[in-house]
């Protein structure tokens, strides 16, 4: 290596045939971080340094310049996991005696808030799935297939239940006479979650439905079972089946899917004053600080209270 450019292009090269030789990094993947690299030694070169020279200060003076280029945080993050593993690679390889990424942290990315349907876009969605359902112009096959769908429209909207769970119902969990559902979550913790007496009549017309129409299945344990390696109905098809209901319904289907309905859910619980731990436990979150993506439902709910209930909140109110 006859120089900081020299010396720079071979440590490029010798971690990039790392990744392919070690790790089988895809073309891809190899080409994404070549270009992330290459980009980092042309600012350092810029700023009179090269990779082995470099210190932590002058990485944090990189991400600044990307954030002045107007680079999203969440590809900031992903250039700096390409940098970080370039500086461990270069400390493993003797060519430097420390990692000055290691104490760096990433781009601070706010939670987004999740897609969201309104309760009047819920409606129409409900109101299709209903429509014709005793219509005897349908086959067995179609009937059956209108009725599970518009059960698993009115079982997600009003339980929140993740798509797996709602997947793996058991037949036996809509008869309890108490109108709970014991389901099984994520770690296998348990939780017990209201069942709507809309959903309940619906399931008896469903399973009617079933037995008539593919007996095979009337008898397995599942409440959606199909011919699937798993013995139930899958999230692909529900999720292909809701985008029919969506597009006849008037809306973009690109934007609705099974999870999209679980934070309708959340969000119109919250919306109409429920409380914040009560939604953590019907979804089945672990952590409270995960249900938080929520709070700018909360947000808005404080703000229209302060407005509409205080004094000062009022329009034409003066203070006396």
């Amino acid at each position: 290596m006859s120089g900081p450019g020299a010396r720079d292009g071979a440590a490029r090269a010798a971690f990039l045939d790392m990744l392919a030789a070690e790790r089988g990094a895809a073309r891809l993947t190899l080409e994404a971080y070549r270009r992330d690299l290459e980009d980092y030694a042309a600012y350092l070169k810029a700023a009179g340094t090269d990779c082995v020279q470099v210190a932590t200060p002058g990485i944090r003076a990189y991400l600044l310049h990307l954030a002045d280029l107007g680079l999203k945080p969440s590809s900031t993050a992903r250039k700096l996991s390409s940098l970080r593993q370039f500086h461990q690679f270069l400390r493993a390889e003797g060519l430097r005696d420390d990692d000055p990424a290691l104490v760096i942290e990433g781009p601070r990315r706010a939670a987004a808030a999740p897609k969201n349907l309104s309760p009047d876009e819920v409606e129409r969605l409900l109101g299709v799935a209903a429509e014709g359902l005793d219509d005897p112009q349908r086959s067995r096959h179609e009937r059956m297939r209108a009725c599970r769908m518009a059960l698993l429209l009115e079982l997600v909207y009003s339980t929140g239940l993740r798509v797996s769970e709602l997947m793996a119902l058991p037949k036996a969990a809509l008869r309890a006479s108490a109108g709970l559902v014991a389901v099984t979550g994520k770690g296998g913790r348990e939780r017990l979650v209201p069942v709507s007496d809309r959903a309940r009549a619906l399931a008896g017309t469903y399973l009617e439905a079933l037995a008539s129409a593919a007996p095979g299945l009337a008898g397995a344990r599942w409440l959606f079972p199909s011919d699937s390696e798993s013995g139930h109905m899958t999230r692909q098809a529900f999720a292909r089946d809701l985008k029919v209901v969506a597009s006849a319904a008037g809306l973009d289907a690109r934007k609705i899917s099974p999870h999209v309905l679980r934070h309708a859910f959340a969000s119109h619980l919250l919306q109409n004053g429920a409380d914040l731990r009560v939604v953590q436990e019907l979804l089945g979150h672990a952590d409270i600080t995960t249900t938080q993506i929520y709070t700018h439902v909360l947000d808005e709910r404080t703000k229209a209270m302060v407005r509409d209930l205080h004094p000062l909140g009022q329009t034409g109110t003066r203070r006396r």
